[in-house]
């Protein structure tokens, strides 16, 4: 549940400043806010906003103490993170989707490499004067990433940046593999030393409730099998007219592409060697598209299972709307080793769903 959430009223700022009632100020606007769409807080969503309240009250003393929220799909962390960072009262804030800022700074420590210090230098570029940090979906799954973890936080808790993260695993879960957990354990002692932990509990996944549709172009997309020309009629898919798009100095094939939408094949997007910042930078160009060919995805590399959660996760963070075409129910598609798959599983599962033309006539 990523929608994004309007400012909060000045009232509730010059509150949050003064601190006294931060506390109910917050948890009153968070009530608000659910209400509207039609469900309560779960107990542990109040749990967290307390915590917000507590740390957004210190922050202009700089005694805040970073926040680590993690919790299984769809209870709400990322509305929660937008919450708090429309309530946080300084200027200097960034919110970020950890895959957009990690491809960046792989990028830009490749460009200053001949920088004494190019990790210093990338975040000067990245954040500049940035007093407050809120990374979406943070995950790790490459020690190579790892590694650069542990000096990517201890930077940003020596430039006294107040940090928010979401994230589907407690830090523990973080980087499971055997081979390379022992590697890992400095991160995750970090993260337990300098933030506070915070699991955000509850029964209900918020993203299957019917008001979370109406905010999300995402959700108003399809997930369509076996995507025969009847099925294809009905939503109007494209005929192929391959075209080569030019994304980040690289070919990439599309099998059409008019105005904002485009259309591609499933093995084009995920068989190749595409990457976070691709999809981001497409994210940019189109906001509708097609991903025609999905089949098993246990079948496929482990490269190309991750590349397409990636692809999801971006398309979700950015609200594209998508029809995804599959071979088979989504239910059978979505098999793999990769453990984010689950979020995968979550996201498509919003989608509306049919197989066959009749179905999409009459959209749930």
């Amino acid at each position: 549940m990523s929608a994004c959430i309007p400012t909060p009223s000045r009232q509730l700022d010059q509150n949050l400043r003064t601190t006294p009632a931060a506390d109910s100020e917050l948890l009153s606007w968070f009530e608000n806010k659910a209400r509207s769409r039609g469900y309560q807080l779960s107990d542990g969503q109040r749990r967290v906003i307390h915590c917000m309240a507590e740390q957004l009250a210190m922050l202009a003393g700089g005694q805040a103490r970073s926040l680590y929220l993690h919790g299984s799909v769809g209870r709400g962390k990322s509305w929660l993170l937008d919450g708090f960072f429309q309530a946080a009262p300084v200027q200097a804030k960034r919110r970020l989707h950890f895959h957009d800022f990690f491809a960046r700074l792989h990028q830009g420590m490749h460009r200053h490499r001949s920088h004494e210090d190019a990790l210093g230098a990338t975040l000067d570029e990245l954040l500049g004067d940035c007093q407050v940090l809120c990374f979406d979906e943070f995950h790790v799954h490459d020690i190579g990433d790892a590694m650069l973890l542990t000096r990517l936080f201890n930077a940003l808790f020596a430039r006294g940046i107040f940090l928010l993260l979401t994230t589907n695993y407690a830090p523990e879960g973080l980087l499971p593999n055997p081979l390379y957990h022992q590697r890992f354990l400095p991160v995750i002692g970090l993260i337990n030393g300098r933030m506070q932990v915070l699991e955000v509990g509850g029964e209900t996944d918020f993203r299957s409730l019917p008001a979370n549709r109406e905010h999300q172009r995402f959700t108003q997309g399809h997930y369509v099998w076996p995507g025969d020309a009847a099925q294809r009629q009905a939503l109007k898919v494209p005929d192929a007219q391959p075209v080569t798009l030019q994304v980040n100095r690289r070919d990439l094939r599309a099998l059409a592409c008019a105005g904002r939408q485009v259309m591609f094949a499933f093995d084009d997007l995920c068989e190749q060697a595409t990457a976070v910042i691709d999809y981001l930078a497409l994210a940019g160009l189109f906001d509708e598209w097609i991903i025609d060919g999905l089949d098993d995805l246990s079948e496929c590399s482990l490269a190309a299972q991750q590349r397409f959660v990636n692809l999801v996760d971006v398309l979700y963070d950015q609200d594209i709307q998508v029809t995804v075409i599959g071979r088979r129910a989504l239910a059978d598609s979505l098999g793999g080793a990769i453990t984010d798959l689950m979020r995968t599983r979550s996201r498509l599962g919003q989608l509306h769903q049919a197989g066959d033309a009749t179905a999409l006539a009459c959209p749930r």
